[in-house]
């Protein structure tokens, strides 16, 4: 599988860039915003990948962004969203605003982007609700084992990914390393219950 692509930028169109990687042109499919992160043709550009593999096409997606290109994977995994779809959603919406209106459950936020209707919102809500972690949740600082054992914790009382790791962003960063899970689990616990 290709994972990624660094080359100079051959050109731009509406919804790809050509990407020259040692003499070969390659044509990824991308989102407005990493269309505009690029940069300008001619310049060295770098693209993380996913190649989309049907029975009668091959067709190459990339991002700029590392946490567009997760989501772009997580929404074709959603009931009638394919790859060209899960394109337009991330050119209307940023990922936190994307990330934002599933937490929320805005479906008149998502039924904004063209080729979304409310019954797709209404999809999309439900099939990605707990399954994003918030944006620099993870990203933001590396999980400790300790915060690892916390949310495997929660996840295993009933609580969503999300909400897991939404806990425990919320937990003193100044604990003790010896400081038992079992206290810092109460603790998200008390979190997730409002206080």
């Amino acid at each position: 599988m290709i994972a990624g692509l660094r080359g100079r930028l051959d050109g731009k169109q509406t919804d790809a860039v050509l990407i020259d990687v040692g003499g070969i042109i390659y044509r990824v499919f991308t989102s407005a915003t990493s269309l505009d992160e690029i940069g300008e043709v001619g310049a060295t550009a770098r693209l993380h990948t996913v190649l989309y593999v049907r029975e009668d096409q091959l067709t190459l997606y990339g991002f700029t962004d590392r946490e567009e290109l997760r989501l772009f994977e997580t929404l074709i995994g959603v009931t009638g969203v394919g790859p060209r779809l899960a394109c337009a959603i991330l050119s209307k919406l940023r990922t936190d605003v994307l990330h934002g209106a599933i937490m929320s459950e805005n479906a008149d936020l998502l039924a904004t982007v063209p080729g979304v209707g409310k019954r797709t919102a209404a999809r999309m809500i439900l099939e990605l609700r707990g399954k994003l972690v918030p944006v620099g949740t993870v990203a933001a600082s590396p999980i400790s084992v300790q915060d690892a054992e916390v949310i495997e914790a929660l996840r295993a009382l009933g609580y969503t990914t999300a909400e897991a790791h939404g806990a425990v962003a919320q937990l003193p960063r100044d604990a003790s390393p010896t400081q038992p899970v079992e206290d810092r689990v109460v603790a998200a616990l008390r979190e997730l219950g409002g206080g």
